[in-house]
């Protein structure tokens, strides 16, 4: 299935010449939504997944539906100051400044194997950051999911990323 046609893209949002690729046109769509989920369902298969580790906002609609369909456990990345119990924390630089992100730090034990998802993988800062709040947990193993990877801003942030095994359904070249 050709997801592209489901995506909206939105031009010089959230500010001129940012062209943003919007999602909730695909999460409107049922057969594109479960094409989704079941895609990457379909990648964590035999990986032996305990938790889906999914960023807020849009990396949770999906990210809790693969966790319900592989029968793992959800665990959600907040920014600083929503979650409500003891947390463990990551800050990370963004284009103007720095941003943190939480998790709760009972959230993933050394047991775990982790996938982490989000929408979008655009220069890496989100999923790097992400990535390091896992790796503080001493889980076992780490995958990395995306709808859509934004192939075309190459950082170093996804040099580093690129070291795991990674799903992406769409890319943009």
């Amino acid at each position: 299935m050709d997801l592209k046609k489901y995506l909206r893209e939105v031009p010089d949002y959230p500010k001129p010449g940012i062209n943003f690729i919007d999602i909730t046109t695909l999460l409107k769509k049922p057969e594109a939504l479960i094409y989704t989920v079941n895609n990457i369902c379909e990648f964590a298969k035999y990986k032996n997944i305990t938790k889906i580790v999914s960023l807020e906002s849009r990396g949770f609609i999906i990210g809790g539906a693969v966790a319900y369909k592989i029968n793992a456990g959800f665990v959600p990345i907040r920014k600083k100051g929503k979650l409500p119990a003891e947390t463990v924390a990551e800050k990370y630089e963004l284009e103007y400044g720095t941003d943190t992100i939480e998790m709760h730090s009972d959230a993933l034990s050394e047991d775990d194997v982790v996938m982490i998802h989000d929408d979008l993988l655009a220069t890496g800062g989100t999923a790097l950051a992400a990535l390091n709040l896992v790796k503080k947990m001493n889980v076992k193993k780490i995958y990395l999911s995306f709808i859509i990877d934004l192939a075309f801003l190459d950082t170093p942030n996804k040099k580093i990323l690129s070291e795991y095994e990674t799903h992406v359904l769409v890319t943009y070249n």
